[in-house]
């Protein structure tokens, strides 16, 4: 494992971005005591960022833990739009339910436990955005899910794509690596997709559907 990022600059970038509200900074202390992975401050602003950017109402997440990216993606929406978040634990769901509720970003949300990718094939329409953070092994089926879902104009998001690493090691040889390989692998292959590796953090995709 390595850091793609220096230390020091990833804490440089961190303490530039503003302050968020008391309820982030208390999921990412949550988070951060009971190991429980969450995309972070300056993916959650990147992620903000380009929703807005396309003027996004309708987001699908594929894997969204106690919420904590979730947040950032209604922030986004706005009053009127709608983000999907999936996640396999009720018990973090009801978290999550909690923590948005206190943002006052419920109303926005449509709450749904179980499979994250049949979850999305159950539900109809074009998404303006879609994020992969599912299970690593699980990121081809999402993929194959997920990329007809965009809109044109739209964005296909993943995060930890490089993995720390682990995606150009050649010792390492397992399934939720070889299925973050396949994936990244898969995605700039498509031909309708415009796509990039931000190094932040563990990697976010972006992908563009033409």
């Amino acid at each position: 494992m390595i850091d793609l990022i220096d230390p020091g600059l990833d804490a440089y970038i961190k303490r530039l971005l503003p302050a968020r509200d008391p309820v982030l900074a208390e999921m990412e202390a949550y988070a951060a005591e009971h190991d429980v992975p969450i995309v972070g401050p300056a993916v959650g602003t990147l992620l903000q960022i380009l929703t807005r950017s396309i003027g996004a109402d309708r987001v699908f997440e594929l894997g969204s833990a106690i919420g904590y990216s979730t947040a950032f993606f209604a922030q986004a929406v706005g009053r009127g739009g709608q983000v999907f978040y999936t996640d396999g634990d009720p018990a973090k769901a009801e978290q999550a339910r909690g923590y948005l509720q206190r943002m006052d970003l419920l109303e926005r949300v449509s709450i749904k436990v179980g499979d994250a990718v049949r979850a999305l094939e159950a539900t109809t329409g074009y998404f303006d955005a879609i994020f992969i953070d599912v299970d690593k092994e699980g990121y081809p089926a999402a993929l194959r899910a997920a990329a007809p879902r965009v809109r044109r104009g739209g964005y296909l998001l993943a995060d930890n794509v490089l993995w720390s690493g682990k995606v150009i090691d050649g010792n390492v040889d397992d399934p939720a690596t070889d299925g973050i390989r396949q994936f990244n692998e898969t995605l700039f292959s498509l031909e309708d997709f415009r796509s990039v590796i931000v190094p932040l953090r563990d990697g976010v995709a972006i992908a563009r559907r033409e």
